[in-house]
């Protein structure tokens, strides 16, 4: 039987390593978020827990096992907030929940190491346009894979009243945009080259700005000057975005039975109508996460798989691998594929093997078809290795 041969590898000529990143595009509709599965103060895809800390997003009834989680939303302020007030219903889960994500995100500041405070532009250091306010959306890895492209982000949102939150005539409610109530949110200022802050402890993130003016005809804020300030920011690699409670800010608090104009939340337990404001204060995590959900539409963006490849140039020269070491290439002491003797020896390459150096077999590779070699040719077959 002929010998089994060993070829080795040139570890500098005949290794290298690349590395792959792939996009999938992400659409969330406001239907999946609010209204599909029950009203708005009972969802079957909306999961809420006892400690009340957070609220999770599923595409499909929870208790399904067909259901996939989406992501989670959750709200909180900094303690010197405005809005920070021992009287305020959740107060202190409030706070934990801005102070363990500035913490996770951004880091500690000063000497007396106290959490930063997020803030609307790339230098979070400079103290300018602080979020002391904030929602929070932390995307499952089932959809952001490694990280969430830079400049893909978009999110539709509705400004105006709580019965009529993306009203594109309600311009009374729309945080001063030409568009009506509905405005949309974008990192469009953010690329793989570029606008991008990449100190802080959650990875890179870019800011959220909004997109003025009519349909079609769209201009971008925040363009032109790092400085710009922004609505929110999101954390790439942690697939999470932030935004600011100032994005409802002119919506009043209303007496209970008065028509929903110009209020941002209005409460399941009695139908009083809340400002932002009011709901950060005064209503449930939980509560107030209902409100952001009423007020999605449209919510975009394309996740990034990176893949390292080992790819090895196994080669196979003109003097060797011309026989089989299987057992059937030979029938009674003669080559089945000779029909001469004084023919030359061939064979078919079917797979690839590769081998530690003690010829210990780490990695097989199979072949779409078998690749004839005989003393006439060379082969040199790329084998790639994922992970």
């Amino acid at each position: 039987m002929p010998t089994l041969n060993y070829e080795s590898i040139n570890t500098n000529t005949d290794v290298t390593t690349t590395r792959t990143l792939l996009h999938e595009s992400i659409p969330l509709t406001g239907a999946i978020m609010s209204g599909t599965y029950g009203s708005e103060a009972s969802e079957d895809n909306i999961k809420n827990y006892v400690h009340g800390m957070f609220q999770s997003v599923y595409d499909y009834p929870y208790l399904s096992s067909s259901a996939n989680h989406i992501f989670d939303i959750s709200l909180g302020y900094h303690s010197s907030s405005p809005f920070s007030s021992s009287a305020n219903t959740q107060n202190a889960k409030k706070i934990n929940m801005y102070t363990e994500f500035a913490q996770v995100l951004l880091g500690y500041t000063g000497s007396d190491n106290s959490v930063e405070i997020f803030e609307s532009d790339i230098d979070f250091g400079d103290n300018d346009n602080q979020m002391d306010s904030c929602y929070f959306v932390n995307f499952s890895r089932l959809i952001t894979k490694d990280q969430v492209k830079k400049g893909s982000f978009s999110m539709t949102i509705g400004t105006g009243s709580w019965l009529t939150p993306f009203d594109t005539n309600d311009n009374g409610s729309s945080n001063g945009t030409t568009s009506g109530s509905v405005i949309v949110i974008t990192d469009a200022s953010a690329s793989e080259t570029g606008g991008t802050n990449t100190r802080g402890n959650g990875g890179e993130y870019g800011v959220l700005y909004r997109r003025y003016g009519p349909n079609g005809t769209y201009t971008y804020s925040g363009l032109n000057g790092l400085k710009d300030n922004g609505v929110g920011v999101v954390f790439y690699q942690a697939g999470i975005a932030v935004l600011t409670s100032s994005l409802w800010d002119k919506m009043p608090d209303l007496p209970t039975g008065l028509p929903a104009v110009g209020g941002f939340y209005r409460r399941h337990s009695d139908g009083f109508i809340q400002s932002v404001s009011g709901a950060f204060t005064g209503s449930a995590i939980s509560a107030s996460c209902d409100a952001l959900r009423h007020r999605i539409a449209n919510l975009t963006f394309n996740n990034t798989t990176e893949i390292n490849s080992t790819i090895y140039f196994c080669r196979a020269p003109h003097n060797k691998f011309n026989y089989s070491s299987n057992p059937t290439y030979i029938s009674g002491s003669k080559i089945r594929v000779k029909s001469v003797s004084s023919d030359s020896p061939v064979s078919y390459v079917t797979t690839v093997g590769l081998y530690n150096a003690s010829n210990e077999l780490m990695a097989v590779a199979k072949l779409s078809e078998p690749l004839k070699k005989d003393p006439t040719n060379e082969l040199t077959l790329r084998v790639r290795l994922d992970y």
